[in-house]
């Protein structure tokens, strides 16, 4: 199986699997799934595709598009004491096209996205998990924050 850098051409697949992803999630009830997303998604994917702060990895499938994608992104925050330098990582959108899952081809993205943030420097990286990619993200040493504060949430009622 082989993992690329995605391009551009790749967006509307990639919108295929964020839909998929999405409503996994709200299986797990995290949020509704909402339409108006769509596009806001596939123009910041224009804009964001091979920017120094991003990383979208994808496996080709073999009969046209994509089986699976996961996206990787570096913020920059103020430093301080347990983030020296300020930046940290977030993974988003490790989706595997349900008709072939179970091949390892979530597996191979994250082992590069962590290769691109190792390269990177960056020393924290974060994710929300569903049920289903718990196992593996937690393979890759990822663990509850175990922090005293607790991770809270604002979003705008309207």
């Amino acid at each position: 199986m082989s993992v690329r850098a995605a391009i551009h051409d790749d967006i509307p697949e990639l919108l295929r699997l964020r839909e998929i992803l999405a409503d996994r999630m709200a299986q797990d009830g995290s949020y509704p799934v909402d339409g108006d997303w769509r596009r806001a998604y596939a123009d910041s994917l224009t804009e964001r595709l091979g920017s120094d702060d991003t990383a979208v990895y994808v496996v080709d499938a073999p009969s046209g598009g994509l089986v699976a994608c996961g996206m990787g992104l570096i913020f920059e925050r103020f430093p301080g004491p347990s983030l020296p330098d300020g930046r940290y990582g977030y993974i988003q959108g490790m989706t595997t096209d349900p008709g072939h899952r179970r091949r390892g081809h979530s597996r191979a993205i994250m082992s590069r996205l962590m290769e691109w943030y190792r390269g990177s420097r960056i020393q924290r990286v974060d994710l929300h998990a569903t049920s289903d990619g718990e196992p593996l993200y937690r393979e890759f040493g990822f663990v509850d924050d175990g922090h005293h504060y607790p991770s809270l949430t604002w979003r705008d009622p309207s």
